[in-house]
């Protein structure tokens, strides 16, 4: 088995190309290029009813983390690039986003509710580390004390705790940690360049000691592959001191179904069958279903199943359903023309 330093090894062209080859491989030690992306827009609204947020920002496009089952990789499409190589190679950054998200809170119709970052790609990749576009949306909103919540897979969070832990002791912040598994073998397949497992829960016991409100995702849930640590990751995000706990199954949209199936096959030819039988059946028949409510968890025995064990494991390890936290938005002042807060909310 080759080294893995991407988490897959194609270069499959997007849905929206004309004409094109086949989905061929590409070298896995490709480097990764930086874009300047100047947005007009920056918080994105959500209306669908399975998602517990109403208001997001990603300030990168394209994850260097590459993980295989990235539901966020067709969107690469949609700039003529590979949902494969690409997105994990090409990463754009937002690089204006703070004076963007500055000029949005301004608005005179804007109306404060919480906002997401990270609910397509991870708001702390590793470019975060020099470009500093997530701690410059952390630090307008904390200026003006408007509620956030952040999803993340890297300990690159405690970075910011200097912000994260006053909101979040006034009740405008929380931090979900997405765990996939405890196992750094598999992790070094499935999310190569995120941080490991016992990161992860170093993550959430440090955010808890903060005071910071801690959500865990265990997601992707994918049978014969990592189900069988769902329990363990459950008592061991509760010990580190997480509160609140939701579960994904394994997702499949657009291109991510052929680049998956090529990586099950590179990495788990015995059950690969095994794997795609089951996705079918939480699916109606095919590898995935678009439908609200049916995406997330599938439906029959596996679904069942699946909801069955991790709601016992959160019995039993004293979690709650994760769901949207109650973060105040009664303290948001909008900021005035140069950036302080307006005169006349303060």
């Amino acid at each position: 088995m080759p080294a893995v330093n991407r988490g897959t090894l194609s270069d499959m062209p997007g849905r929206f190309v004309i004409s094109h080859s086949e989905m061929h491989e590409s070298p896995t030690n490709r480097a990764t290029r930086y874009h300047r992306e100047l947005a007009k827009s920056i918080i994105m609204t959500n209306r669908s009813p399975d998602l517990p947020f109403s208001q997001s920002i990603n300030p990168y496009r394209g994850c260097e983390h590459g993980c295989i089952y990235c539901y966020a990789r067709p969107n690469h499409a949609y700039v003529d690039l590979s949902p494969g190589q690409d997105f994990e190679s090409e990463i754009f950054c937002k690089d204006n986003a703070a004076e963007v998200l500055r000029d949005s809170l301004r608005k005179p119709g804007y109306r404060c509710q919480p906002i997401v970052l990270g609910t397509a790609t991870d708001p702390y990749q590793p470019v975060e580390r020099e470009r500093r576009l997530t701690r410059e949306l952390l630090q307008v909103l904390a200026d003006c004390q408007h509620p956030f919540s952040l999803i993340t897979k890297s300990t690159l969070v405690l970075r910011d705790l200097d912000l994260i832990a006053p909101m979040a002791q006034a009740g405008r912040a929380a931090v979900t940690v997405s765990v996939t598994t405890l196992d750094n073998r598999l992790k070094a397949q499935l999310e190569p360049r995120a941080s490991g497992g016992k990161e992860r829960l170093r993550a959430i016991r440090e955010l808890s000691r903060a005071g910071v409100p801690v959500s865990v995702l265990v997601a992707p849930v994918i049978p014969f592959i990592n189900d069988h640590e769902l329990e363990d990751i459950v008592g061991q995000v509760a010990q580190a001191g997480a509160e609140h706990a939701g579960y994904v199954v394994l997702r499949l949209p657009h291109e991510v179904g052929p680049l998956w199936q090529q990586w099950l096959e590179e990495h788990y030819p015995d059950r690969a069958e095994k794997v795609m039988s089951v996705m079918r059946d939480l699916h109606g028949g095919a590898i995935y279903d678009s439908r609200w409510h049916k995406r997330q968890s599938g439906q029959g025995a596996w679904s069942h199943i699946l909801r069955q064990r991790f709601e016992s494991a959160c019995r039993q390890a004293g979690l709650s359903a994760r769901e949207a936290l109650a973060l105040d938005t009664e303290g948001f002042r909008p900021p005035g023309p140069h950036g302080q807060l307006a005169l006349w909310d303060t």
